[in-house]
């Protein structure tokens, strides 16, 4: 078996295609062992692809928008996609079956402060017609941290990715009104990178034939058996709670079966950057983006 080191920008069930190669068996079918991690807050799952520690990457295409807008040329490379849509949901206090974007203007937000999710959040309110500098954001931190301060009574509603709302539905402390990923529509949202070098080794075509493997069996699996797989990832959610997650995130389109990153994807990706005022100009695909390495 060959030792294969995969990092996570974050952790959460909404990269499950890259867990499930790991939960599901697929890498160890292609004779690859996984040790994975997760990137130290503030630190960029990149470096450690181009500090040669780490193979694979879950990453987004806004690190390569990042290093070209700086007139630098990215040392990696975005090789295949993990979600084609944003994978936020909003909390709110109370259940609000008839929950309106408008409902947002004027009331407090635990959310994101910086980064990806707020440009996706901001975007997504423009979609909706609101305007999001009447929001009142908290900005507490990262993911745990924006957990806790909802739990503790802060905000009117939060802004995280699953399984964090479906525990706190399950827990009776919130209720989800609205997934961002439905307001905003398919983009290149989170992929997987990796060096130039590495994806011409044998490595990358059993990676990917893995990949390939567990990208159907997310799709084609109920959700509760790929929550069972995964619960030893997830010991603080219960596995109830991360069956909904996973047949949420199934039932909104973000895990299709293609592996590559598509050019429609890319170019939503890069309208919802330029809307943010943080793309200096609209870059090619290939500036970014590979090819997997089976197709190529």
């Amino acid at each position: 078996m060959d030792k294969i080191n995969i990092q996570f920008t974050l952790f959460s069930a909404f990269y499950s295609p890259l867990i499930s190669t790991m939960s599901g068996g697929f890498l160890e079918a292609e004779g690859l062992d996984p040790d994975w991690s997760v990137a130290a807050p503030g630190t960029s799952a990149l470096a450690a692809l181009e500090a040669g520690s780490v193979h694979v990457a879950q990453s987004a295409l806004s690190q390569g928008i990042t290093a070209l807008n700086k007139g630098e040329k990215p040392g990696t490379v975005h090789f295949a996609q993990v979600n084609e849509m944003d994978g936020f949901f909003l909390t709110g206090r109370q259940a609000d079956p008839g929950f309106t974007w408008d409902k947002l203007e004027g009331a407090e937000v635990v959310m994101f402060k910086a980064g990806q999710p707020l440009a996706m959040f901001k975007y997504a309110c423009h979609k909706a017609g609101i305007d999001f500098d009447k929001i009142k954001p908290l900005t507490p931190g990262g993911a745990a941290d924006i957990d806790k301060a909802f739990r503790a009574g802060q905000g009117q509603y939060v802004q995280q990715q699953g399984p964090f709302p479906q525990q706190l539905q399950s827990d009776g402390i919130g209720h989800i009104v609205a997934q961002v990923g439905k307001q905003i529509g398919p983009c290149a949202f989170s992929s997987l990178a990796a060096t130039r070098d590495w994806l011409e080794t044998d490595m990358a075509k059993a990676f990917m034939r893995a990949y390939r493997k567990t990208r159907l069996y997310m799709v084609e699996t109920q959700a509760i058996e790929i929550a069972r797989a995964e619960k030893p990832y997830f010991p603080d959610i219960d596995e109830d709670v991360l069956a909904d997650c996973i047949a949420t995130y199934q039932e909104l389109g973000c895990w299709t079966p293609h592996v590559e990153i598509t050019r429609e994807a890319y170019e939503a990706t890069l309208d919802i950057y330029q809307y943010n005022d943080r793309l200096n100009k609209r870059y090619r695909y290939e500036q970014i983006c590979a090819v997997p390495p089976e197709t190529v």
